[in-house]
């Protein structure tokens, strides 16, 4: 496959992926914007962690607002991550490597950008959170057209390549915010806001459920820590996510009968995977772990595009 070609189908799977946690993010956000605070400050905090898990958390240039962070996340378009820009980038790169794609993925591709004019730019509250709710769905169907009409081979190797390399990237993020952002000073770590938080943030992952079967217990931040970063069952989990890139690289090297430096880097990351528990992440620090890892993802990342997309 040509590298240009592998680079579009990677990219195509990380914007669909990131437009899917642009909308859970703001999603969530505005079930804690619901929660009465004790003031405006606490209102702009909760907005700024929509920006920090999106990775901007700067952008703006201003304090934020729910008016300014929703424009920026979903619509703006000198931000060339929000979700609309995402929709139109997945289409572009897919357009671009049509003949590599099932009629049934690309239709679900274009569709999801046909729809972008229909659904408009909502400014109400309850049009908005319907927005959000149909971001998930197309996303939720151009996955699914990926796994169930794509031929096993490099093309949807890469496509899921991208999508999991972005979904480690954005799990690191959302529970890094929440650890250290979200909680105001003066409330206690483990009162009611902060398990409305957690709550939250499971839900905002489609692992509130998962969570209930997995642990049997009420929410814990060391157990949704413990569920998003190490137990492989959980799709977004990072150790998940991590199981899939060597999966897929491995396959890409069957396929080109070659290993290179993406495999051995994603290899080493999974044994240290195998290797970590969650009281010594917890007491060396989960911040510090997740800022590792995310620097971790981004160096794979870089190996990736030289190996296989320049």
């Amino acid at each position: 496959m040509l590298s240009r070609t592998a680079d579009s189908l990677y990219w195509t799977g990380r914007y669909i992926e990131r437009a899917d946690f642009l909308a859970r993010i703001l999603e969530a956000t505005l079930r804690l914007a619901a929660i009465p605070t004790r003031g405006d400050g606490d209102a702009e905090t909760v907005w700024a962690s929509a920006l920090a898990s999106a990775g901007a958390p700067k952008a703006l240039g201003r304090s934020p607002t729910e008016k300014s962070v929703r424009e920026y996340l979903a619509f703006a378009p000198n931000n060339a991550s929000s979700i609309t820009a995402c929709i139109t980038r997945a289409r572009t790169n897919a357009r671009s490597v049509r003949t590599a794609l099932t009629i049934e993925l690309w239709e679900a591709i274009n569709g999801a950008w046909n729809g972008l004019e229909e659904q408009g730019q909502p400014t109400r509250r309850d049009e908005f959170a319907r927005f959000l709710e149909w971001v998930k769905t197309v996303t939720l169907s151009v996955e699914g057209a990926t796994s169930r009409t794509m031929l096993r081979n490099d093309g949807y190797y890469f496509l899921r390549l991208g999508a999991a390399i972005e979904r480690a990237d954005n799990t690191a993020r959302l529970l890094d915010v929440k650890y250290h952002l979200l909680l105001p000073e003066g409330e206690r770590v483990g009162g009611q806001l902060d398990y409305f938080q957690w709550t939250t943030l499971l839900r905002e992952v489609s692992a509130l459920t998962a969570y209930r079967w997995v642990y049997r217990d009420s929410v814990k931040p060391w157990l949704v820590a413990d569920l998003l970063v190490l137990n492989r069952q959980m799709p977004r989990s990072l150790a998940s996510c991590q199981a899939s890139i060597v999966r897929y690289l491995e396959r890409l090297a069957g396929d080109y009968g070659r290993r290179g430096p993406a495999q051995r880097l994603a290899a080493d990351r999974m044994r240290a995977f195998d290797n970590s528990r969650m009281e010594d992440i917890f007491q060396s620090g989960l911040h510090e772990y997740i800022q590792a890892f995310l620097g971790e993802n981004g160096r794979l990342g870089q190996a990736i595009h030289d190996q296989y997309l320049s």
